[in-house]
């Protein structure tokens, strides 16, 4: 989900550099630490939003959860991963408990598309009247 977000995210503001993770440039388990290391000695204070796909209840499949503070990615596979950001959004694909690596291979990509898009439109909405105040 996060680099589908990060794709999107570039093809509404292809300048953009401070988009880090698309299907080009993917963040992902072995380059984690260094891009996150790249971004701090890059960035004065970086906010880093981290963006990851979950497992969660059935009733809650197909909703966005945010939180401050950081997203453990790969929880749901159980992989030992640092925490990452400042701020979390996950977007709830399908249901926990059983087979997990399983059930997240075998997701609907048109919901996954979905929640990418619509969490995109807000990060998107956020950057630009963020923008726009500075100026």
């Amino acid at each position: 989900m996060g680099p589908l977000v990060g794709y999107i995210l570039k093809q509404k503001q292809p300048h953009n550099n401070l988009v880090f993770g698309t299907l080009d440039e993917p963040v992902h388990a072995i380059n984690m630490k260094d891009s996150l290391a790249f971004i701090k000695a890059s960035y004065k204070n970086p906010i880093i939003i981290a963006v990851d796909a979950c497992l969660g209840k059935v009733d809650s499949v197909g909703n966005v959860a945010y939180a401050t503070g950081p997203l453990r990615p790969g929880a749901a596979v159980n992989k030992d991963l640092p925490p990452v950001g400042d701020m979390a959004i996950s977007g709830i694909v399908n249901v926990g408990g059983f087979m997990e690596y399983v059930v997240l291979q075998n997701t609907r990509l048109s919901l996954v598309m979905n929640m990418a898009n619509k969490i995109a439109q807000v990060l998107n909405w956020i950057y630009i009247k963020r923008a726009n105040i500075k100026n």
